[in-house]
């Protein structure tokens, strides 16, 4: 049975042929080439990866991830989406759902929203998995807000990740919409923020809102 990380794999690896190697993403800099690159660095070269989180280690992985980006195209996504060396981490049992699921599921809307494109609904199984990953990709993401977030499903659910003495906004929208919100790419995503004018404000700064 395909698990949906791996779903997720083989939507993003169909979006980057279809783009094409120079292809415009969502990834400031970089083209389709630079992100396949990225994602065969990410899995099968743990000494370089390191960089993506380690900031004092960044040069090394941007180095080293040109070198990758440099390889055949073709060559690049048929890796990626072959999956992770055998002696990767990544193959540890659990960790390609746990690890992968939100990841691909931003990453291939990187590459299909940047250009012009069509709301495009997500299957509930997947809007269920990526529901749950809500509270931890606002707590541990790369963007972390500087308001408190209330974050509500469109049916009603929801969960609060407090900010110590910040005040509380509230964004509704779709679990797929929250978690590109969540990564920064909000700026086209349907969702909708309710608070205390300042604190929109504030939030806007760092996580983009709907213009209007």
């Amino acid at each position: 049975m395909t698990s949906l990380a791996q779903g997720e794999r083989a939507r993003l690896s169909r979006l980057m042929v279809g783009a094409g190697a120079e292809g415009e993403t969502l990834c400031a800099g970089w083209a389709v080439r630079d992100l396949a690159a990225h994602l065969v660095v990410r899995e099968g070269r743990p000494d370089a990866a390191v960089g993506i989180r380690v900031r004092g280690l960044a040069g090394y992985t941007g180095r080293v991830q040109g070198k990758v980006a440099g390889r055949p195209f073709g060559e690049l996504v048929k890796s990626f989406r072959s999956g992770p060396p055998a002696w990767s981490p990544f193959n540890l049992p659990g960790v390609d759902e746990a690890a992968n699921l939100v990841e691909f599921f931003v990453h291939a809307e990187d590459v299909r929203r940047a250009g012009e494109f069509e709301p495009e609904a997500v299957a509930a199984e997947l809007a269920e998995a990526l529901w749950r990953r809500v509270p931890m990709v606002a707590r541990f993401g790369d963007a972390k807000a500087p308001v408190s977030l209330r974050l509500v499903h469109p049916d009603g659910r929801e969960v609060t990740v407090r900010r110590k003495g910040a005040a509380t906004v509230t964004v509704t929208g779709e679990p797929g919409e929250l978690v590109l919100f969540l990564y920064g790419r909000g700026a086209r995503a349907a969702v909708v923020a309710e608070g205390a004018a300042e604190a929109v404000a504030r939030l806007a700064e760092v996580l983009p809102l709907p213009a209007g």
